[in-house]
């Protein structure tokens, strides 16, 4: 019966990475101390409601796309960004407008980068994370690495299981021992399953409690091409073929070769 032994070492691998997980999982859900218990999706701006949705860089293209609205910034599709008002109307303005040259003109991709890691974005992201709508610093690695030390348990049970089936045992056959390591494997591959539709089903910003409230505001809002769909739903949203471009065009890859409109 030795091995039990590595059947008991297959369990603890995995008992402890579910539980690691688990706790990951379940850490967002705590909200900030002092934090309201409850909010309404009105209360949430389209700022906030990008962030939640897609993180930094969702805010800096509805920055880029709301100015454009406006006529104070011009988009190209050859991925070009031209500044015609360069007075901005809050931070985040400010952030896309810090971003361009004497010029007046910059890659779309790059006003993007810069305005993403602006301190505006860090104040924003800040603020929905003390209020129990975002996630805590660092809690999208802490699941992710709950994630990584479930799979690295499911490689331990099938190698415990193939060292148990190589000791010698002439009471056990072979389809008991499978049989046995099979339970913990069924877990482990269950685990990853329910991760997988979970990483799904939420946006990697937001906390439970901020999903809830997306959720509401894409009922209410959420009108394919307006600024509220974009907010939530990013790019695939833009009804505009040549703006949508312009905003992709670093997402593909490329970088503009020449200044166009």
């Amino acid at each position: 019966m030795f091995w039990v032994l590595f059947l008991l070492l297959a369990w603890a691998g995995l008992l402890f990475a579910c539980t690691r997980l688990l706790q990951a999982a379940a850490e967002p859900a705590v909200p900030a101390p002092g934090a309201a218990a409850r909010h309404h999706h009105d209360e949430l701006s389209l700022y906030e409601a990008a962030y939640l949705a897609g993180g930094p860089e969702r805010v800096a293209e509805l920055t880029l796309l709301s100015m454009q609205r406006q006529r104070r910034l011009l988009l190209a599709y050859t991925g070009w960004a031209t500044v015609v008002d360069p007075v901005g109307r809050d931070p985040h303005e400010c952030s896309v407008l810090g971003a361009f040259g004497p010029d007046g003109q910059e890659p779309v991709t790059s006003v993007r980068a810069v305005a993403a890691r602006d301190p505006a974005v860090r104040a924003l992201a800040d603020r929905l994370g003390e209020a129990g709508l975002a996630l805590r610093e660092g809690g999208r690695q802490e699941i992710d690495a709950g994630i990584r030390a479930v799979r690295q348990a499911t490689v331990l049970i099938l190698a415990m299981a193939a060292a148990a089936l190589c000791v010698p045992d002439p009471g056990t056959t072979t389809t008991m021992i499978l049989c046995w390591f099979a339970l913990p494997l069924i877990l482990a591959l269950g685990c990853l399953a329910i991760a997988r539709v979970e990483g799904h089903a939420q946006s990697g910003w937001a906390s439970p409690a901020g999903r809830r409230l997306l959720v509401e505001l894409g009922r209410e809002r959420g009108v394919r091409g307006s600024l509220t769909a974009v907010a939530l739903r990013g790019l695939r949203a833009v009804t505009d073929p040549e703006l949508r471009a312009a905003l992709a065009y670093g997402r593909r890859g490329r970088i503009p070769g020449q200044r166009g409109h």
